[in-house]
């Protein structure tokens, strides 16, 4: 039961920002299945809210919502895992952004202790549960912190984000049935 208000509360904490975003990719004209797989591409919100966004806003049958999402979750990793560790050196030469880097960094390596010791189940787990502060964007920060390689990487986190998708897909459809 926890679980589920943990889930349920991470979407609706991602919601506002999704509401947001939506209504300013509507205002430039954008299709329903072009937002859906911007917003997963998104830090944050990702794969999390736009599966809701698709089912529950634009009614966007549930198969469809899943591949977008995933596909659009997936989108930015292999950029992330390749150049994050090059962004953050770039950022850490400002000293505001040093210590956002620090903060970050010291924040994954806390919450990746179960990446550090079971490596595949820690970290397909950590990006598939979907709270706040888990996903694809922190799992590839997360793996390049504990030396995850590259092609390992993208698999644990695409298993990841599919067993998110399985989560949060189920709970955007009993809502749009409690809508309906």
């Amino acid at each position: 039961m926890i679980i589920v208000l943990l889930i349920l509360g991470s979407s609706l904490y991602a919601s506002s920002f999704a509401d947001q975003t939506v209504s300013w990719l509507e205002e430039r004209g954008l299709n329903p299945r072009s937002i859906v797989l911007i917003i997963a591409m998104l830090p944050l919100i990702e794969l999390r809210g736009s599966i809701p966004v698709a089912i529950l806003l634009f009614k966007i049958p549930w198969p469809e919502a899943v591949m977008l999402s995933v596909l659009g979750n997936m989108v930015p990793i292999p950029f992330l895992l390749l150049f994050i560790e090059w962004i953050f050196k770039i950022i850490s030469k400002v000293p505001l952004g040093a210590k956002f880097t620090s903060w970050i960094f010291a924040r994954t390596r806390r919450k990746g202790k179960a990446i550090e010791r079971y490596e595949a189940l820690g970290l397909v787990t950590f990006v598939g549960i979907p709270l706040p502060g888990t996903g694809g964007w922190t799992g590839a920060l997360a793996s390049r912190i504990f030396g995850v390689s590259f092609w390992k990487s993208m698999l644990y986190i695409l298993i990841g984000v599919i067993l998110a998708s399985a989560i949060v897909t189920p709970l955007s459809v009993m809502g749009k049935l409690a809508v309906n």
